[in-house]
């Protein structure tokens, strides 16, 4: 029997018992998983495979859920998602000020050239990427990055040529294997832009559940042209460090809602992977569970009763409110930072997130407004969650 139906078999296992994970360097029959398939012990069990997907034209085979590293602190996590099968890992130099892909670099150790790595720079220009690609390799102890992203990027007019240029220049110089863009607004049509460049083979975008369909046609045109899809902010603002007795908890939880959305975005056929984050043993084997696993009936009604109980918080990222304030506010980006601290559970990021927008743009005082001029088509409750922000993060 190969290591993959092993695999599957203790995988079967444990789901139907609840998942137990080995510890971290623990001794184990398992192993890692090898997309090769080599002999390992068998264990007798119902199988229930990992999933796999090609990730467009790069040719790589990847497990239909990944792991976002971006509020992982414990290398621990990142071990025991290895030792169960995931093969793909997102970071990126800025996470954590840096700290987060040291701590992957270490987590995968030896492992490394097993699975498919991406990270992913801010760097306004050519020269600021090429420092950190240098620092990125030397802070992920690896000579080469599968995947490197240009981060956070909601328009074509934020790409320019020179920063092509330098992803073409480290795909010759070995550095990278391929080249990406990722994006958190903007991207109905960053994506067929992206689709026609024909510059790049990756994009990284937030897609979920609670999104307008135009979202579906994008993805659909990105992947027919050959780009490899990844899904992030799969979970629609929530996830499941936000425990009973936060404000938000009534709002952004409700019993498997987060694993019905993650399985919504797996079996969709053009996302080849998504990148949920982890932060501890009981997320991980939430997630997996999400692996061959078909959308039911009970999955739609609860999802459609979980958008309902977000609406009033959860902005899509659609871009309606793009322009919008009289202000000049940058709406999305002050309700994304809003979503990490109220979602996530990570205060410090949002908070960060926040202070690297221009003070000019979001000091001013929505408290003292007149009247809010933005109007969200999905009935995001525009007002209230900006105040919220700038009593949070001012």
């Amino acid at each position: 029997m190969t290591q993959k139906t092993s695999r599957r078999d203790f995988l079967s296992a444990g789901l139907s018992a609840g998942l137990t994970l080995p510890v971290a360097g623990a001794g184990t029959k398992m192993g890692f998983f090898n997309p090769a398939g080599t002999a390992a012990p068998e264990t007798a069990a119902t199988p229930v495979k990992l999933d796999y997907k090609v990730l467009g034209r790069t040719g790589l085979k990847v497990t239909t859920v990944g792991m976002g590293c971006m509020i992982t602190s414990d290398p621990s996590v990142v071990e025991q998602a290895l030792d169960a099968g995931i093969n793909y890992f997102d970071t990126a130099r800025g996470y954590q000020h840096g700290n987060n892909e040291r701590m992957v670099g270490a987590a995968l150790g030896a492992k490394r050239k097993q699975i498919v790595l991406s990270t992913k720079t801010e760097a306004p220009d050519k020269a600021g990427m090429q420092r950190h690609l240098e620092e990125s390799l030397r802070e992920l102890n690896t000579d080469y990055i599968d995947i490197w992203y240009l981060h956070g990027k909601s328009s074509a007019d934020e790409i320019h040529d020179d920063m092509i240029e330098m992803q073409q220049l480290a795909r010759q110089q070995g550095k990278i294997r391929f080249a990406g863009v990722s994006t958190h607004s903007g991207q109905q049509q960053l994506l067929p832009w992206m689709a026609q460049k024909g510059a790049f083979d990756v994009v990284l975008c937030a897609y979920n559940f609670a999104m307008d369909p135009g979202m579906e046609q994008a993805i659909a045109t990105a992947a027919k042209a050959g780009l490899g899809v990844v899904a992030m902010k799969v979970m629609a603002g929530g996830i499941r460090s936000v425990r009973p007795g936060d404000p938000m908890y009534p709002k952004l939880t409700q019993p498997g809602a987060l694993l019905a959305a993650l399985k919504w975005v797996v079996n969709k056929p053009n996302v080849a992977t998504t990148v949920p984050s982890m932060t501890d043993r009981d997320q991980l084997e939430e997630n997996l569970k999400a692996m061959g696993s078909p959308l039911a009936a009970h999955d739609e009604k609860l999802l459609a009763a979980h958008l309902e109980m977000i609406r009033p918080v959860y902005c899509r990222m659609c871009g309606a409110c793009s322009g919008a304030c009289r202000k000049g506010l940058p709406v999305a980006d002050m309700l994304r930072c809003l979503t990490y601290a109220d979602g996530y559970g990570q205060f410090a990021l949002g908070r960060e997130r926040f202070l690297e927008l221009a003070a000019g743009r979001t000091g001013a005082g929505c408290a003292n407004c007149t009247g809010c001029t933005v109007e969200c088509p999905h009935g995001v409750h525009v007002a209230e969650r900006l105040e919220r922000a700038q009593e949070l993060f001012g």
